[in-house]
């Protein structure tokens, strides 16, 4: 008997050593490869989390919240989210659905006034998935954020719809402007209320709303952006108003982002059921975009994850079929347009599950690595050396914004034989033979730059930006002879 209980425990504590072994592995192996991140693409700070089975298994935190004071990213620290704040809307949304107070068919018109008439048929459902066709608010100069409501859509009424209801996708903030101001009509509370009540009851200075970036908190992490000519980070002063909180304003810390996921998990916000309605793939008509009630869905090894990220600088995904959530907060990344953070969520998921390997998204970050540190022609070559072995493979979007990358940090040189390899990959692309002559163009050979415009313009038609440099080209050169 005393022997049959040894051999148990002793059973028990190799298991619990090998988990622990493993647990160990798996935590030296993220911090390696986020240390590796944030060195690459020279990010100030860093929040990571990654829950697996209802269980945190990776928490740390890197860097500086605020470089002028010197001050380091900790459990404390709120991170602004950006359009990761749409998740929290969109949960917002459905526990007013869940509680028979809103429905994804009612018309804006039943809680909007004075629409345009083409605006009265778009429903709640075309909001959440981004397929109301809505001008976007942010995208015209004479609609400043300062501007009040009233005013901001008198002036939105007055523009052209981007296309029929439920069509497409098309990322766009009128959406969320339009819901917040929903949720008040419905609540009586302002959207700031409603969300902190129903959604973060019991948090403190830990998460607020705040889109003003000038406005530097005890507890904020400073949101900064790379100066290319200065060579240093220097505090963002981006001020969007109150009116964008539903799409971008949420401020909070990792600690209080990990509660609220697992108030989600244990469906404490929503019943399970209307949860994963949430999840559902939205029906567009064109029959090719695909997005969720709120939430992209990201297919990675072909499983796919629903989430959602925010100024090139957080985000948040959940593998529902792998009961695998990772959260991921910065404030600041060199090379802002390359979606660092949507690399991470990938990239972390393959560490910690084997089954989310996708080697197709691995490469690609890899490509994007290679370009920005390595010598250009061994980055060229490791490049052609992935496609050797996967030439179904194709990296046009990515090679693309590598270019623009090394155009925009002054590697011009670098930018043209990036494109350049573009063109040679992608021969029947007329975006490809467009950036191709963008690059020329600024190094100034116009003759070659015309030669590639009017490739591009031979392969699309209908480029405008082809047939506008066209013209400006015709120009100069005449100025030269």
């Amino acid at each position: 008997m005393k022997k049959s209980l040894c051999v148990a425990l002793l059973f028990v504590f190799n298991l619990s050593f090998s988990q622990n072994k493993e647990s160990k592995s798996t935590k030296d192996e993220i911090d390696h490869y986020i240390k590796n991140v944030i060195e690459i693409n020279e990010i100030p700070g860093v929040a990571l989390a990654v829950i697996k089975d209802g269980k945190v298994i990776y928490e740390n935190y890197f860097g500086k919240a605020n470089l002028e004071e010197n001050k380091a990213v900790d459990k404390n620290t709120a991170f602004k989210i950006f359009s990761t704040t749409k998740l929290i809307t969109g949960v917002g949304v459905f526990q007013l659905i869940e509680t028979g107070k809103l429905s994804l068919e009612d018309p804006i018109s039943k809680y909007l006034d004075n629409l345009p008439k083409e605006w009265q048929e778009i429903k709640i459902k075309n909001l959440l998935t981004h397929s109301s066709g809505l001008p976007d608010v942010v995208q015209f100069e004479d609609i400043p954020f300062s501007l009040p409501y009233a005013e901001k859509i008198s002036l939105l009424a007055k523009k052209t719809m981007q296309f029929a209801i439920g069509n497409q996708y098309r990322y766009n903030q009128t959406n969320y402007l339009f819901l917040a101001k929903i949720i008040e009509k419905i609540t009586g509370k302002t959207f700031e209320e409603y969300i902190l009540k129903n959604q973060f009851p019991e948090a403190k200075s830990d998460v607020f709303f705040l889109s003003n970036f000038r406005q530097i908190t005890p507890q904020g992490a400073v949101r900064y952006n790379y100066n290319i000519k200065n060579k240093k980070y220097e505090k963002n002063n981006y001020n969007s108003g109150p009116d964008s909180h539903s799409a971008n304003g949420l401020n909070i810390t990792l600690d209080e982002f990990i509660k609220w996921n697992e108030n989600l998990d244990k469906n404490v916000y929503l019943k399970k059921e209307t949860k994963y309605s949430m999840w559902q793939s939205f029906p567009f008509a064109n029959n090719t975009d695909r997005f969720a009630y709120g939430w992209e869905i990201v297919p990675v090894n072909k499983i796919p994850s629903y989430g959602f990220t925010g100024g090139n600088e957080t985000a948040f995904r959940k593998f529902i079929n792998n009961d695998l959530t990772i959260i991921f907060l910065s404030n600041g990344h060199k090379y802002s347009n390359l979606y660092v953070q949507s690399q991470v969520i990938n990239h972390v998921a393959a560490i910690v599950d084997k089954s989310l390997e996708d080697d197709y998204l691995l490469a690609g970050e890899k490509i994007n690595q290679d370009f920005l540190k390595l010598e250009i022609s061994l980055a060229e070559q490791n490049y052609l050396n992935i496609k050797k072995n996967h030439p179904d493979w194709n990296f046009e979007y990515r090679l693309n914004a590598i270019g623009y990358t090394l155009m925009s940090y002054s590697r011009l040189n670098d930018a043209i034989k990036v494109f350049q390899l573009n063109v040679k990959e992608n021969p029947k692309s007329g975006g490809a033979f467009d950036s191709l002559a963008e690059s020329y163009f600024n190094d100034n050979q116009l003759e070659i730059a015309r030669k590639n415009y009017e490739k591009s313009l031979e392969l699309s038609p209908d480029n405008a930006n082809a047939k506008e440099m066209l013209e400006k080209i015709k120009i100069q050169l005449s100025k030269k002879s």
